[in-house]
């Protein structure tokens, strides 16, 4: 095995082993929200339009994505730098509708903390403030994958990483529409 093949296999490992120990973390805290809610205290509410918003945006860019490192894959690299400035676009788009819809949980009484908060509406701040996390460190890489690119890093035969940000982007686009769903129909 080449040492080019040992280090994407390397890298991939880990990307892997990360992914999992998330998805453990947001199965902890869903699982927590679930058990919570026999509480007497529990609040039901809907879902922020901001949220929709913001769902809809993060499947764009991982759409944008894909088709940014398959034209990587096919040496189309002038259509590479357009679709991960898109892709940048959506994500940051995803972040402003994520803090407009804790903006309209602000405004229809539900807080994160302090005397007006309740257990439910602090696990949803609490849920999608970390899966925020996450989001942030995916704009950091798809700000390196973006600056790699214009440098002329990526072609048909070294794409190891475009190949790991778009895996990892991938991965908290589908953990949001997770949550997204698990809110909609559990919450």
């Amino acid at each position: 095995m080449n040492e080019l093949k040992i280090k994407e296999k390397a890298h991939k490992q880990m990307l892997w082993f990360s992914m999992i120990s998330m998805t453990m973390m947001f199965a902890g805290l869903t699982s927590a929200y679930v058990v919570s809610k026999n509480r007497e205290d529990w609040v039901r509410f809907e879902l922020p339009q901001a949220f929709y918003i913001s769902t809809i945006l993060i499947v764009l860019s991982s759409i944008t994505f894909y088709f940014a490192k398959r034209f990587v894959k096919q040496n189309k690299t002038t259509m590479v730098t357009p679709l991960l400035v898109l892709t940048l676009l959506l994500g940051l788009g995803f972040v402003y509708f994520q803090f407009q819809g804790f903006k309209q949980l602000i405004d229809a009484g539900l807080y994160f903390t302090g005397k007006e908060s309740n257990v439910s509406s602090s696990f949803l701040y609490v849920i999608t403030l970390a899966h925020l996390v996450h989001i942030f460190v995916g704009i950091i890489v798809l700000i390196t994958v973006l600056y790699q690119n214009i440098k002329g890093k990526y072609n048909s035969k070294n794409y190891l990483g475009i190949d790991l940000g778009s895996i990892f982007w991938h991965f908290v686009d589908l953990l949001w529409v997770y949550l997204f769903l698990f809110f909609y129909f559990i919450g």
